[in-house]
């Protein structure tokens, strides 16, 4: 069960990156509360919201199972759970924009 929270820790921390970014620049960027979901764009201030929610599941996950910033199994799953969902998105978000 560690694994599995380290991998989500670090899945959590990587999704709140483009959001964060798109909505503290004002920017509109696809979100699951969009129509259609995931798909369609959502205002910057949802975008916020979303990132600091990603945030926020993140740290909590972080504070149940805590992952030490060093060379070790734990942190090794926690960066393969945010490479995972950052290949998944790119490859997901390139589909659609075309």
């Amino acid at each position: 069960m560690y694994y599995v929270a380290a991998f989500f820790t670090g899945a959590f921390f990587c999704n709140a990156l483009p959001h964060l970014a798109a909505g503290l620049q004002g920017n509109a960027f696809p979100t699951p509360f969009a129509k259609p979901r995931g798909i369609g764009s959502s205002s910057a201030l949802v975008n916020v919201l979303w990132g600091f929610f990603n945030v926020i599941a993140g740290a909590g996950l972080l504070t149940v199972h805590p992952i030490a910033a060093k060379w070790s199994v734990d942190f090794g799953i926690a960066c393969l759970g945010g490479l995972f969902l950052g290949i998944y998105l790119a490859l997901h978000f390139a589909r659609h924009r075309r």
